[in-house]
């Protein structure tokens, strides 16, 4: 996991994991609710560009999205939290070997507010727990 260096005006966090599962088996658990749940928080997300929806970010209330690329099996991304933090979460599925690597980029962050300083450090320290957890909850269910 990477950040870049704080007082960039385009603030990214980066993350990749190998994931011991098929590229399909990973799509399902970003796109599909119900998997989306298990591993990460609720919301009525479906890989259709334009698709608007609402994931729910606990203590910090529904976060109003919108799909913004679709490649099945490949690529994700959607707008996240609009009019509050307006960041874009991006994920990229590479087949490797038996498994999938799975990166993560979650871009724009304004570092100028401190909502946006907060949520850059917070979710840097938490996306690759995160991802971990995806990890077990796929093997769970294998």
């Amino acid at each position: 996991m990477t950040q870049d260096v704080p007082g960039d005006a385009d603030a990214v966090i980066r993350c990749d994991r190998f994931i011991p599962h098929p590229p399909a088996k990973v799509w399902a658990a970003l796109t599909e609710p119900d998997r989306l749940a298990r591993w990460f928080t609720e919301g009525d997300i479906a890989p259709v560009v334009g698709h608007r929806f609402h994931l729910d970010m606990q203590q910090w209330g529904r976060q109003p999205c919108e799909v913004t690329a679709v490649e099945p099996e490949r690529l994700l991304a959607y707008r996240f939290a609009e009019s509050t933090l307006d960041t874009v979460i991006t994920w990229r599925l590479a087949p490797e070997g038996k498994g999938t690597r799975l990166f993560l980029e979650h871009a724009g962050f304004d570092l100028d507010s401190p909502l946006g300083r907060q949520a850059f450090h917070g979710m840097g320290e938490g996306w690759p727990h995160l991802l971990k957890h995806l990890e077990t909850r796929l093997t769970d269910e294998s």
